[in-house]
């Protein structure tokens, strides 16, 4: 069979999936496109401005080019050939649900928890497939036991629906939520361990941490939280809705016990996906949200009793698997630290701009949270949207403010410009 290289490859995503599925679901063919494309690769760093390759994966979304979508970390387009896979489940699905659903399509979930596994670098015994990083999140906070008096550790920038988690069990449970504020932004590991450290009390029961903070894109440093907080005999709770997928990093990188992450963020599958880590010995402790047929059972699924649910969801997933495989982890990473860097940098040489998340290596990547001085957040993302069509996020918390830009990969170098130059028309003429 002739070898595929990666130009080939990548013209395959951008046609119809009628073509692109001739590659895209044949083991054999991907193995060989995939090994074309790593025999072609160079450096992540020159990939990331190599503009024709860009190209080629821009073309594989059906994106809508009359307006500029900023706003990737909420939820992200799916590629077509991801789309397609998607239909062609549900379509199957509807031929006669009882069986085509439970019987044929419902155990095909186990390969993509191997794929996800196997990616992950961990025992598909220690993944379940959940609707988004908040169930998984939710079984973590709610499933491990606590009692009244028992304190939970967390910051002021972690996620909004978590909190009120741990509010709701403050309620219910008489539990005391803890928070403490971290540096905005946060250069300095060390520092932030220090703070876990130093709100660590008796009655500390559980720490709740952002692996990337959704309000700046800072990235924490899990590992070193982790392995401090085991001398206490302390569960870390990793939230990774926005890390997986968007730089590379696997449960090695970072020894957590818990992680929860959306799988339609930046690994761009169907939306209301989502995959729970739980490493193996850790699974009896802790309760499903939706009870299962035993109690304290050790297997992952417990976690995916949710009743009837489409399977198309779940089996997509795997497309978008090989989607991002075909890109490359560090790729990826490198071509979305290169487009905020190209609209961050620009913006950081005038006066009135406070960038509120770090440029640093290692520090973050795609989202990134800048203020203009002077002006409401929130009458900047609006002129921008007005104005420009121009989609962000008006960020404004009580420490800070901002709008949130997170680009893709299937932003364009023009669309990052574009948006360049409309906030330097702000920074001008106000809004």
């Amino acid at each position: 069979m002739q070898n595929i290289n990666r130009r080939q490859f990548l013209g395959t995503i951008a046609k119809p999936a009628a073509v692109a599925s001739v590659v895209m679901t044949n083991p054999t063919l991907m193995a060989k496109a995939l090994s074309g494309i790593r025999s072609t690769a160079g450096n992540p760093k020159d990939i990331a401005r190599d503009e024709s390759f860009w190209r080629e994966i821009q073309q594989g979304y059906t994106a809508d080019r009359s307006m500029i979508n900023l706003n990737n970390g909420g939820v992200s387009p799916a590629p077509r050939v991801v789309q397609e896979a998607m239909k062609r489940h549900l379509d199957f699905s509807n031929t006669s649900p009882a069986y085509s659903m439970w019987q044929i399509l419902e155990p095909q979930r186990e390969p993509v928890r191997r794929r996800m596994a196997r990616f992950f670098k961990c025992s598909p015994e220690e993944i379940a497939l959940t609707r988004n990083a908040s169930e998984g999140l939710q079984i973590l906070q709610n499933g491990l036991d606590l009692s009244s008096g028992d304190e939970v550790l967390t910051t002021t920038q972690d996620y909004g629906r978590m909190i009120n988690t741990f509010k709701q069990r403050e309620c219910r449970d008489g539990i005391v939520m803890k928070q403490f504020k971290i540096p905005v932004p946060a250069e300095n590991d060390n520092e932030i361990v220090r703070l876990f450290e130093k709100n660590i009390t008796t009655k500390t029961k559980m720490i709740l941490m952002c692996h990337m903070i959704n309000l700046t894109g800072q990235i924490l440093p899990v590992k070193k939280v982790v392995r401090m907080a085991r001398k206490y005999d302390i569960p870390v709770i990793v939230d990774g809705a926005h890390a997986f997928a968007h730089f590379d990093f696997d449960v090695t990188d970072l020894e957590c016990d818990y992680y929860a992450t959306s799988l339609h963020k930046w690994l761009c599958a169907p939306h209301g996906t989502g995959m729970l880590y739980v490493r193996k010995n850790k699974i009896p402790g802790l309760w499903p949200l939706q009870a299962s047929n035993e109690c304290g059972k050790d297997d992952i699924r417990k976690f995916e009793e949710i009743g009837t649910h489409p399977a198309a969801n779940y089996l997509a997933i795997g497309d978008a698997l090989t989607f991002h495989q075909g890109i490359g982890s560090k790729n990826k990473e490198a071509r979305l630290t290169y487009l905020r860097d190209r609209w961050a940098k620009r913006l950081l040489k005038h006066d009135g701009i406070t960038l509120h998340t770090s440029l640093k290596p290692k520090k973050g990547c795609a989202i990134a949270t800048v203020q203009v001085e002077g002006i409401e957040t929130s009458d900047v993302a609006k002129h921008l949207w007005s104005k420009y069509r121009i989609f962000v996020v008006a960020i404004n918390h009580k420490e800070f403010t901002g709008c949130r830009v997170t680009p893709h990969v299937y932003t364009t170098l023009e669309e990052i410009d574009r948006f360049s130059d409309a906030m330097e028309t702000i920074l001008k003429n106000g809004v």
